[in-house]
């Protein structure tokens, strides 16, 4: 009895102390910047693809080379993130935070004046460094910010309608900026966003490091970057080379060792980067698995209706952006929605299937383009329905991978849910590519290859083959999120340490 009062008691000052943070105004500040730096980070994963083209031809590298680009950053930010966000948790948010958008911005400056190919690698790779830093101390930062259960919902809505409607908006200001200024330029915004998060953050934000009784897992940290860097690799070299290249299964296969080899390591390390618990909690793993499936089927949306939109319908690349806009409205309005009126009524086990089944609906309606189809009614009302069943699971899952974490735990919960998004999207890329270009040559068997109506029936042909595979992976989500996910509500976890934010 005495150990349960002092416990208690213990907890209701925890919990006294977030009640003045919890009131003050700072909070929706804070929401600012940190959804600013995500931005950021997030539009760096397509805004250089519209921009690509533009660089090639004034840095004159070869069409080979040109796939490192976005496989640089990609290969840097999937595999360090796990670390980032245990330094974030080891040495504090702020710094983390901070460190990482000063990075972020000089290698952007440094990517924006490449004078060749190989400056422009290493700016990208740099870019990944520090974004895995700051994407996981961004995102722990709102979950130990919002405290209050609604308020909490509302963060996320608008930290998941950006991590998921990202990518669109990059294609758009991709487009303007390469269209109006410069290649250069895609880079270059990257720092006028910076100094502006910067600024909010050294301002506005406290500093705390929970995990001050932890020590950096080595030997982990080594393992699961290791295994990340071969996935993602692995999955890139598939996509530009193909899947019997030795490059391709083996990196696979090393990178499934090595994090097996990680799982094995964290039930035995003293100080686990990534504690098991909290991967087994039922909701949580669904949410990570949730997170990694709509980023492997997002990209069937971006990619290929992109090349559809410019190669098929002559849009520009800032046509292109505009037409993305939709999708990207219907996404953030039921981000809103899907987390803060529906999440807390219907539970996840409901809202999640549901957003899934929806995306699946969307991309299966997509597949009826044609050659001669027009945007008004082959495309814009099937990127709204996608856009609203993305915004019911991404925010959702988002709040629900990192709610109930241990303080000390937030920034690698955090990281592991971006790890998820990026291998996702690099699993997804690779894939679909595999699979379009298979189709595309499927349908010129014993054709004309001449004729440039059939050339352009293979393309729509790879183009609806992606789509399809795409909806099949929005409706296994849908399957997976419906028998994993908990009936009810989702309470906060009784085990996880009370969230003082300073």
């Amino acid at each position: 009895m005495p150990q349960t009062s002092l416990t208690d008691s213990a907890t209701e000052r925890a919990t006294a102390r977030t009640t003045p943070d919890a009131a003050s105004p700072k909070r929706w500040w804070i929401l600012a910047v940190v959804a600013l730096a995500q931005l950021m980070v997030v539009l760096d994963a397509t805004i250089v693809n519209i921009a690509l083209p533009s660089a090639q031809a004034d840095l004159h590298f070869s069409d080979g080379n040109r796939q490192w680009i976005v496989t640089a950053y990609a290969l840097a930010f999937a595999s360090l993130l796990l670390l980032g966000g245990r330094i974030a948790d080891l040495f504090g948010r702020k710094p983390a935070f901070l460190v990482g958008i000063v990075g972020f911005a000089a290698a952007s400056a440094l990517g924006g004046a490449a004078n060749g190919f190989e400056m422009l690698v290493v700016a990208r790779a740099l870019q990944g460094v520090f974004g895995a830093l700051l994407a996981p101390a961004a995102l722990s930062l709102l979950n130990t910010t919002f405290t209050d259960a609604r308020e909490r919902a509302r963060a996320f809505s608008v930290y998941g309608a950006i991590a998921g409607a990202g990518g669109a908006v990059g294609l758009l200001l991709g487009g303007i900026l390469t269209d109006a200024l410069d290649w250069r330029w895609t880079l270059y915004v990257n720092v006028v966003i910076a100094v502006a998060a910067f600024a909010g953050g050294w301002l506005l934000l406290g500093n705390r490091r929970d995990a001050t009784t932890a020590k950096l897992d080595v030997p982990g940290t080594i393992l699961v970057a290791g295994g990340l860097f071969s996935i993602v690799y692995g999955f890139s070299n598939a996509e530009t080379h193909d899947w019997g290249s030795p490059l391709t299964w083996g990196f696979l296969i090393a990178g499934a060792v090595l994090l097996t080899a990680f799982a094995w390591w964290q039930t035995r390390a003293a100080h686990p980067l990534l504690p098991l618990r909290i991967l087994l909690d039922r909701n949580r793993g669904a949410s990570f698995l949730a997170v990694l499936i709509s980023g492997a089927g997002m990209f069937g949306v971006f990619l290929f209706l992109t090349y559809y939109l410019q190669l098929h319908l002559g849009f520009s690349p800032t046509k292109t952006g505009v037409a993305f806009l939709p999708m990207v409205g219907a996404l953030m309005v039921m981000a809103q929605l899907g987390t803060t009126v529906l999440l807390p009524r219907l539970g996840p086990k409901t809202v999640v299937p549901l957003g899934f089944a929806v995306a699946t609906a969307g991309m299966a309606w997509l597949t009826g383009i044609g050659v001669g189809s027009s945007y008004a009614s082959a495309v814009l009302p099937q990127l709204v329905v996608i856009g609203v069943g993305l915004g019911l699971v991404m925010p959702s899952s988002m709040q629900l991978a990192t709610g109930g974490v241990a303080a000390e735990d937030a920034g690698v919960a955090s990281a592991t849910v971006n790890a998820m998004q990026q291998v996702g999207g690099s699993v997804g890329t690779a894939l679909l590519n595999t699979l379009a270009a298979s189709a595309a040559t499927d349908y010129l068997a014993g054709k004309d290859p001449s004729s440039k109506l059939v050339q352009a029936q293979a393309t729509i042909e790879s183009y609806t083959t992606a789509f399809w595979w795409s909806a099949g992976f929005f409706a296994a989500g849908a399957l997976i999120t419906l028998v994993l996910h908990r009936r009810g509500v989702p309470q906060q976890d009784a085990e996880a340490a009370p969230v003082v934010h300073m």
